[in-house]
């Protein structure tokens, strides 16, 4: 059995995997993780919190299932629980969970897409924003590049920042492309749109990047609310500091 403060720096790392799918954070910036208790015989029981007692139910679900399933992977564990506290389906949730029944065998009937095709759904999401993010510190790092002239951008052009290797992550996960010769504004299926169309893609993107924000800075705000003391346990969140390190834009006048 590992020591103590190397348990819980294993915890921690597996628990930084596991995404919130609609706001696309781990669950640990955005202060999910009520608890983490570590018995000596390798049994381990994580306690989850969300924002308010009505969240998506399937959301929850993916969270706590793919917490539950990135702690098993930890050598050292004998037994990992996983609990959702304070939600209107933790009973049923937690129960399924506990009997490893599965995201239909949880929720029956009312599971009317499979898990994997919500997760999928949820990585196209996040790859469209990833991809306006680094694009938009392209746009405003070079005064002189157009919205058009995007079209030639490949991976190789974009500078070695955290927006740069969240795009990579995405498109990874999603099986895009990711050598430096492969051009940035794709679709989800890696195709290159057309230079006439990159205005209203880039706006498209904008607008998905721009609802994910509003939804994570949103959902923070509820939590520190419905649990005063979560606040300490969320982290600054990635776009927030880009957006206050890199400075807009100006137009041309």
């Amino acid at each position: 059995m590992p020591a103590t403060a190397t348990r819980e720096r294993s915890v921690r790392a597996a628990l930084d995997t596991v995404l919130d799918p609609e706001l696309d954070e781990p669950i640990t910036d955005l202060g999910f993780v009520r608890s983490v208790t570590a018995a000596p015989d390798g049994t381990l029981t994580v306690r989850l919190r969300l924002p308010t007692s009505f969240c998506s139910p399937n959301f929850a679900y993916l969270m706590a299932s793919d917490a539950k399933d990135a702690l098993a992977a930890l050598d050292w564990t004998r037994d990992v629980v996983v609990l959702l506290d304070d939600h209107h389906d933790s009973e049923l949730i937690n129960r399924g969970l506990a009997a490893d029944a599965g995201y239909r065998g949880t929720f029956g009937a009312e599971a009317e897409k499979d898990l994997e095709e919500l997760r999928l759904t949820f990585r196209r999401k996040a790859h469209t924003a990833a991809m306006e993010r680094a694009l938009t510190h392209l746009l405003r790092a070079d005064p002189g590049l157009t919205e058009e002239a995007l079209h030639d951008v490949v991976l190789g052009d974009l500078p070695d920042v955290a927006s740069t290797g969240a795009l990579l992550r995405r498109r990874q996960s999603l099986g895009l492309g990711t050598a430096p010769s492969d051009p940035v504004l794709v679709d989800e299926e890696g195709r290159r749109y057309p230079p006439r169309e990159i205005p209203l893609r880039l706006r498209f993107a904008r607008s998905v990047r721009v609802s994910i924000d509003g939804n994570a800075h949103f959902c923070r705000g509820l939590l520190r609310t419905r649990y005063p003391e979560s606040g300490a346990d969320q982290s600054p969140r990635a776009e927030e500091l880009f957006h206050l390190t890199v400075p807009p834009k100006e137009n041309a006048s």
